[in-house]
């Protein structure tokens, strides 16, 4: 078994592959709404260190195809420390198939299309980013950087090849900037579509609550009605030039949808309304969670 360092996060599609942590913490852990890395610092792990959990997940799952590189931005390691954990990895997993990581834009914009093709060629070939919101306003209140440099990231991943899995926060506007939040977002994935689009609904820990609501102001929270109207108009809104796979099943969210844009759009907006209908389909909350 490994000896992780906790907490220990990763995306939902994550679950049944394996883990190796190569950095520790996450290197900006300046968003307001998050509270995931507050416990630690933030440091890379000695190659060693990694290389010894990749040596010994081998001899426990030889089998292993897919990998994960936690924790919470591994994505802005060192360009020639991430080649040698991939290649660490290909030679101790014969099976091999892909190593993904979670990335933010700024980690994007500080490789080279080169450098991302390269670390695709050695198997890391997706990486998960929150985009949270399209909106440059709320993206300064919640201390993610500016739309410009969301964007940016994403055209850098898109040049190179790089898939990427985004994830969006319903109700981050709360009730005022709502529209401002869903138009802006729909705008900015139009522009640059990652492969996987993905929700979570906002909930905050008691740890970031304070921060988040002194930077939001007037901050008024979304029922689940509200949430619903704003994937309804996120889905209206949405037309990728290319298929983009849409979900919303992670555990935070009220209503689980999953299907392609655009193609499925007339199915998951009728499930939107059946839900605000009160046809029934809703999480209830205590099976909610981040």
């Amino acid at each position: 078994m490994l000896d992780y360092d906790f907490p220990l996060w990763r995306p939902p599609s994550e679950g049944r592959n394996l883990i190796i942590q190569a950095s520790l913490g996450c290197g900006f852990n300046g968003c307001t709404f998050c509270s995931m890395y507050k416990a630690k610092a933030y440091r890379p792990r000695p190659l060693d260190e990694v290389f010894a959990d990749i040596d010994r997940a081998a001899a426990a799952w030889p089998d292993s195809r897919r990998v994960f590189l936690a924790d919470g931005d591994a994505y802005g390691l060192p360009t020639a420390t991430l080649a040698a954990i991939c290649a660490r990895l290909a030679e101790r997993f014969p099976e091999l198939q892909r190593v993904t990581a979670y990335a933010t834009p700024f980690n994007l914009l500080r490789k080279s299309a080169e450098e991302i093709r390269d670390l695709k060629a050695a198997r890391l070939s997706l990486v998960y980013v929150g985009i949270e919101t399209g909106s440059d306003a709320l993206l300064k209140r919640i201390a993610k950087g500016s739309r410009r440099q969301m964007e940016a990231g994403l055209e850098r991943a898109a040049e190179a090849g790089l898939k990427v899995s985004a994830t969006i926060i319903t109700g981050l506007g709360g009730r005022a900037r709502w529209e401002e939040h869903i138009d802006s977002t729909a705008d900015l994935v139009n522009r640059v579509p990652p492969a996987y689009l993905s929700t979570l609904q906002l909930g905050l820990d008691e740890a970031a609550a304070p921060g988040f609501f002194e930077r939001m102001g007037d901050f008024a929270w979304q029922d689940d009605d509200g949430v619903l109207r704003e994937l309804r108009r996120l889905l209206e809104r949405l037309d990728p030039p290319a298929p983009v796979i849409f979900r919303s099943n992670h555990a935070s969210n009220a209503l689980a949808l999953a299907g392609t844009l655009p193609k499925d759009r007339a199915r998951l907006l009728a499930e939107i309304d059946a839900a605000l209908a009160g046809a029934g389909g809703l999480r209830p909350d205590w099976l909610r969670g981040l």
